[in-house]
């Protein structure tokens, strides 16, 4: 059933909503919690995020529990919304992430959208392009997927009602150590989530005139 004309403007206005009214959070109701379920969910809605070939690199830690989120206080530079916040999600990309194409082709050909043939052909091709490919290249590529799944995860947040902060201020070596982090996965961001306790305070930004230029980069 096709939606009218009506309900699709309400859903667009929705849509809007949500983007205006993320903020970067960093005060968080400590009693507040999520269950496993609820970030779950929320997970689901981000991993349908793009990504390059479709090889999905993004791999998360959560982290709920409130020993760990003390250790983990002070490798954060002791910024409160560690331990305030339901969870903290730790956002990571595989570097090898090609090396699971049969495992999701396999999935595409029981979902009935290739056949085993041009799947069996996209496992090679893969195999071929990111196996050659320059560390920096790989670590590029698999930022850009992890970018865009961090920002669908904060979406899927605020559309629930719900706040977040990404932080990239956190020592990341350590929070490796503590984590157990192989060499084969790259760190991208943390994200705290919960209930705001106050409000993020809005921002401002550039005009869109200030930051675009077309068909050429006039700076």
């Amino acid at each position: 059933m096709s939606l009218t004309g009506e309900q699709e403007t309400v859903q667009a206005v929705d849509f809007y909503e949500v983007l205006k009214g993320r903020r970067s959070v960093r005060k968080y109701d400590p009693d507040f919690k999520l269950s496993d379920e609820e970030i779950k969910e929320l997970l689901q809605t981000a991993v349908t995020a793009p990504s390059g070939s479709n090889m999905q690199p993004w791999r998360f830690i959560v982290i709920t529990d409130k020993e760990l989120k003390q250790q983990l206080l002070p490798i954060a530079f002791n910024q409160e919304q560690i331990v305030a916040a339901s969870a903290v999600i730790a956002v990571l990309v595989d570097l090898q992430a090609y090396t699971e194409a049969s495992r999701i082709y396999a999935k595409a050909i029981e979902a009935g959208y290739m056949d085993e043939a041009t799947a069996e052909k996209l496992v090679g091709n893969m195999s071929k392009f990111y196996g050659n490919l320059a560390p920096d290249k790989a670590l590029q590529n698999a930022l850009i997927d992890g970018g865009l799944v961090s920002q669908q995860l904060m979406l899927a947040a605020r559309a629930k009602g719900l706040d977040t902060v990404p932080m990239a201020g956190y020592n990341v070596q350590q929070f490796r150590e503590l984590m157990g982090v192989s060499e084969r996965y790259a760190n991208v961001m943390l994200i705290a989530l919960g209930k705001a306790a106050q409000p993020g305070h809005p921002t401002v930004r550039l005009d869109v005139d200030d930051v675009t230029s077309w068909n050429g980069f006039s700076r």
